[in-house]
């Protein structure tokens, strides 16, 4: 009985181990996107430090007139606010549970640049990885 208890127990052990594993394989805390939008484009790249719950970004844009940037899911709601306002270069606190869920499945958020002129004109879809302005 003891030794029934005692394989049990490693059994488990070993599952929780493997989709600990598993679960951090699927997890990418650098992430980017192509943006483009109204004859402009650019590339943004991200660094999440998910166990600070901190969300770093620099972004490669030539458009004028730039006033705030954020993550939205499918729907357009905003999941990460990048700033108070918008920042070529920076980095900002975002909830931890956010970061986890983007870092999981990056390519179900988009990034949005809002101008003066228009609220997301610049937009893109996180891919897992750095971007390059190349290929455009």
């Amino acid at each position: 009985m003891h030794g029934t208890r005692l394989l049990a127990a490693t059994g488990l052990a070993g599952l929780a181990i493997a989709t600990g594993a598993a679960s951090a394989a699927t997890m990418h805390p650098t992430f980017g996107a192509k943006l483009s939008g109204m004859g402009e484009h650019g590339t943004v790249n991200f660094t999440s430090h998910s166990t600070e719950g901190k969300l770093c970004w620099t972004f490669d844009l030539m458009t004028h007139g730039i006033t705030a940037a954020s993550i939205r899911d499918a729907s357009g709601m905003v999941v990460a606010k990048l700033g108070p306002a918008y920042s070529a270069k920076s980095c900002a606190m975002v909830p931890k549970t956010e970061l986890a869920m983007i870092e999981s499945m990056p390519g179900t958020y988009t990034v949005w640049v809002d101008t003066k002129a228009h609220m997301g004109e610049l937009r893109g879809t996180l891919l897992a990885g750095m971007v390059h302005v190349s290929g455009m």
